[in-house]
């Protein structure tokens, strides 16, 4: 039998079968960049059209990463060309587009039979993985592209297992504080109206399990946990994660993304934007951006745009509309808002360079829906964040950033949510100017320390990498 050295040059075969949704695919993918530098062999699972609307990858993958295009199934209840979150414009979709990647499996199976990889590195969803990989005896890995606080708010395995039997399913007051299980301080709760959605989506829907149900099962049995986290970053959340399931949990780092220089310079929207920023005083502007998968409501969006007129502050504000055409519901801006606030800022109806608006100096603060990434991407320059979260993991992140200092959470109605133009006018005030909001703005400049240390980010990942090497199916 060859010895450790030689034995650790054989070069693996992984599978990545992120969820439908590009802020799971995009980081799965940038993570499947960095193990194929490694001289690894990528196979990347997702459907025919996510994976045609991917940025092209470099030439240097060329052998490394091969795209996968398995058809997801038509069912009834969800539109013709939705295959990612992006597509979905109502909640009841988001459930149908579920049961349809539940519809992936026998080709998946097949691909899997076909080609026995050393690993797969899967999503949350796909819970029906864990039987199919244990029979054919590949090693298997959840990946959470969301923070470690998050997977250890819902306990063990077994808790999130049971929690599809309608005697033990979560209710609301299980939200409104700290799990039992967290064994030091922490601010980690949902507000009201967020606890409501999370009490909503831990029940079964169409697919006929829970989204919790398909976290446990798919965390049930694995080799591992990787999560996009670092001990530097609140690092106790790891141990608890680790205490909760029993298994090897390895964070790969926050995996900062690089600001492409280049490709960008002769882009007409960038140069435009640009010229805009270059007139604007240093730390001046508040970004405002609340993804691409966030719906807000008219209502919502009236109060948002007072408020930023209210704050006098300068604003780039990104502000897309759904993906699929032939929705009658468009957002619209208050009437005479744009003719209001011309001299004052600017709202962007299409695709923007997010990381090189955030990394131009004229940039102070950023108005965020607290994504895991844009909050990796606001802290990485530095900005302090005026947090206006809405789904799933939003409100976590922002009771736990709000405590470490380095943003502010827009005060609303506890009750159903609603947040008005005052409290959003004196957020961004607080934050962009106020002398109670400079011990802010120090705290999230001194952040970028860790955010944006590539380097350190970098043994993350090789030691991610080793741990694949050294704990591959049929290694002695």
């Amino acid at each position: 039998m060859a010895n450790g050295d030689v034995n650790n040059t054989k070069k693996l075969h992984i599978v990545m079968f992120p969820w439908l949704a590009f802020g799971h695919i995009i980081p799965f993918l940038e993570l499947s960049k960095f193990i194929a530098r490694k001289g690894h062999k990528i196979s990347f699972i997702s459907t025919p059209r996510n994976i045609d609307r991917l940025p092209k990858i470099p030439s240097e993958f060329s052998n490394s990463i091969t795209f996968v295009k398995i058809p997801l199934p038509k069912i009834d209840g969800l539109p013709k060309d939705v295959e990612a979150t992006i597509d979905i414009i109502t909640s009841e979709e988001m459930t149908y587009l579920k049961k349809a990647m539940d519809g992936m499996e026998k080709d998946v199976t097949n691909f899997l039979e076909k080609n026995s990889p050393d690993w797969i590195i899967q999503d949350f969803v796909q819970y029906w993985l864990a039987p199919i990989s244990k029979r054919l005896g590949i090693s298997r890995i959840f990946y959470s592209i969301i923070n470690a606080w998050f997977i250890s708010f819902f306990g063990s395995f077994e808790n999130m297992i049971n929690t599809n039997n309608c005697t033990s399913s979560p209710k609301l007051e299980d939200f409104l504080v700290p799990p039992k299980w967290i064994p030091f301080e922490t601010k980690a709760a949902y507000r009201l109206h967020e606890a409501r959605w999370m009490v909503e989506s831990s029940q079964k829907n169409v697919s006929g399990v829970s989204d919790i149900y398909r976290s446990g099962v798919t965390i049930r049995g694995l080799d591992a946990i990787i999560v996009r986290h670092c001990h530097e970053f609140e690092g106790q959340w790891l141990k608890l994660l680790e205490d909760l399931h029993h298994m090897p949990v390895l964070p790969t780092g926050l995996m900062p993304p690089l600001v492409e220089s280049s490709s960008d310079e002769k882009n007409e929207s960038w140069i435009s934007i640009k010229e805009w920023l270059d007139e604007k005083p240093k730390g001046s502007i508040v970004y405002v951006a609340l993804g691409s998968e966030v719906t807000v409501g008219q209502s919502e969006i009236n109060e948002l745009a007072h408020g930023l007129e209210l704050s006098g502050s300068p604003f780039f504000w990104v502000l897309r509309k759904p993906t699929r055409s032939g929705n009658t519901d468009l957002i619209e801006l208050p009437d005479g808002f744009e003719e209001r606030t011309k001299d004052q800022g600017i709202v962007w109806k299409s695709w923007v360079p997010q990381l090189k608006i955030l990394s131009h100096e004229s940039i102070g603060g950023f108005l965020t829906h607290c994504g895991w990434s844009s909050i990796i991407e606001g802290l990485m320059f530095g900005h302090p964040l005026i947090m206006l979260p809405f789904l799933v993991d939003q409100g976590l992140n922002a009771r736990i950033l709000e405590d470490k200092g380095v943003g502010i959470d827009v005060p609303r109605n506890e009750e159903d949510g609603s947040y008005t133009s005052d409290s959003v006018a004196n957020s961004v005030k607080l934050v962009m100017v106020g002398n109670d909001g400079k011990i802010i703005r120090e705290k999230a400049k001194e952040m970028s320390s860790i955010f944006n240390n590539k380097e350190l980010h970098d043994k993350y990942i090789e030691n991610l990498i080793k741990f694949l090497e050294n704990h591959r199916k049929g290694k002695n």
